[in-house]
């Protein structure tokens, strides 16, 4: 029998013919996925009202009324949905008494008007704030918006049959026939490879051929050759020993540091949206940290400030971002959160008031020092001018807050020996830097020239 040198490359054409197919496949099947969905344009429905533009009204709705009044829900005020219907068909009252009323209403409760009194009295006897700069074209935009029905909401639209064939129909053809035919290419391929090595080994074996299997060298094992060398046997536990101890290190070093600590809180809340988006100033919710050790957690009362009337997420003029949907930071997702701290207060919300009923939230501290570490925030927020940013990162970008910092003793020591205290306008230095300069020349002054690398500064 004849031994002739075969390498059987069937199985590599296979594998690299199902591999071409499974690339195209997935390339046809990703164009589907990503097509673009046309959007059908909401139609402009609301009409402007006599003298009244609803597009402009909606600007200045937004501006001066949507702090107490919605269009169809009770707020602070009531609900102005249609209020100049309303008025003339329940109060036979007319426009020009709208003019009044939103001009001057305190006047007109004054004056002793029967309908500005009944307000009055039904909303707490608490005046609606009088807008004496809003020009009577100002009050029928307003009007108008809240005149204008709700716009439709969008909807895809689906592609239609038109008997005849006039319709809209789908062009080119259907993905489900390329990937069958693909399908069916791939198997016919199967087949023939399959035939072909079949023929060739019956050929083989009728002119008596035998393919040639290449001799494997008989090696000493791995394992075995580095048991033998005692040399490297040294180095390797050498290393090993030292490997181990380094990372034992770092592992105990790390032990109470919780750089990077995002707890999930009871009621989810976004410095992303409030210190970002809004702009609120940290230390409007945290002003304690003004004139306290601690910064404090706010109380809800100083959420209720805004959120009394904003009782629901809109997402801004461009909605949330499609970052925030594919985390499920939806418009529902926020409102539900302000639900949340309606029920932790004990606000009515269809009444507008307290019920008394409150229930207290278990907020996860975040930032934790050791007890025998000592940390005065009003020393660094009002003498030394530090930003909240230096310590806590950027918080205006973080939609769940984490620790930012490490915090360790190394980190607060670094910032003593590096940033320089400001001295101008701060008459807390000032006498501590003439002092300083006139003895030692020190030209920019830092925490560690003034005793703060002392050991009992922070350890007491």
């Amino acid at each position: 029998m004849r031994k002739v040198q075969y390498r059987n490359q069937i199985t590599k054409f296979l594998g690299l013919s199902f591999l071409v197919s499974f690339i195209f496949t997935v390339s046809v099947s990703a164009q589907d996925d990503t097509a673009e969905v046309a959007e059908t344009p909401v139609a402009e429905t609301a009409e402007a009202s006599a003298g009244g533009d609803p597009v402009k009204g909606k600007s200045l709705f937004q501006q001066n009324c949507a702090a107490c009044h919605a269009l169809n829900r009770k707020m602070t005020g009531p609900a102005l949905a249609n209020v100049e219907t309303r008025l003339a068909e329940e109060e036979g009252l007319d426009k020009e008494w709208l003019y009044a009323w939103i001009k001057n209403s305190p006047g007109m409760i004054k004056s002793g008007d029967d309908y500005a009194v009944r307000i009055y009295n039904e909303y707490n006897q608490a005046a609606m704030t009088a807008f004496p700069t809003l020009s009577n074209a100002d009050i029928d935009d307003i009007l108008a918006y809240t005149a204008a029905p709700p716009p439709a909401a969008a909807t895809a639209a689906a592609p239609t049959e038109v008997p005849g064939g006039g319709g809209a129909q789908p062009s080119g053809i259907s993905n489900e026939i390329i990937l069958g035919a693909l399908a069916l290419v791939f198997a016919l391929l199967i087949f023939m490879l399959y035939s072909v090595n079949k023929t060739l080994r019956r050929v083989m074996a009728a002119n008596d051929l035998e393919v040639e299997q290449e001799a494997a060298q008989k090696r000493t094992p791995i394992w075995k050759a580095f048991a033998q060398n005692q040399f490297l046997v040294l180095v390797t536990v050498i290393f090993l020993l030292l490997g181990s101890a380094y990372f034992a290190y770092g592992w105990m070093m790390q032990v109470g540091v919780d750089q990077g600590y995002a707890p999930i809180q009871p009621i989810h809340y976004s410095h992303k949206i409030h210190a970002g988006a809004n702009k609120i100033e940290c230390k409007y919710c945290h002003s304690s940290a003004r004139v306290s050790k601690h910064s404090g957690i706010p109380s809800l009362n100083v959420c209720m400030n805004c959120h009394k009337s904003i009782y629901e997420y809109t997402g801004g003029p461009d909605g949330p971002s499609q970052e925030d949907l594919a985390n499920g930071y939806t418009n529902e997702f926020y409102t539900n959160e302000i639900k949340k701290l309606y029920k932790a207060v004990g606000w009515d919300e269809e009444n507008q008031k307290y019920t008394g009923e409150s229930q207290p939230v278990e907020w996860v501290r975040i930032h934790n020092l050791p007890d025998f570490a000592y940390f005065n925030h009003s020393q660094h927020v009002s003498v030394a001018g530090i930003e909240c940013q230096t310590c806590h990162g950027p918080v205006e970008e973080m939609e769940i807050m984490y620790q930012y910092s490490s915090l360790t003793m190394g980190w607060c020591i670094n910032c003593h020996r590096e940033t320089n205290v400001k001295v101008e306008g701060n008459e807390y230095y000032e006498k501590i830097h003439a002092e300083l300069s006139k003895k030692y020349g020190v030209e920019n002054l830092t925490a560690a020239q003034m005793g703060g690398l002392e050991c009992g500064k922070c350890h007491y």
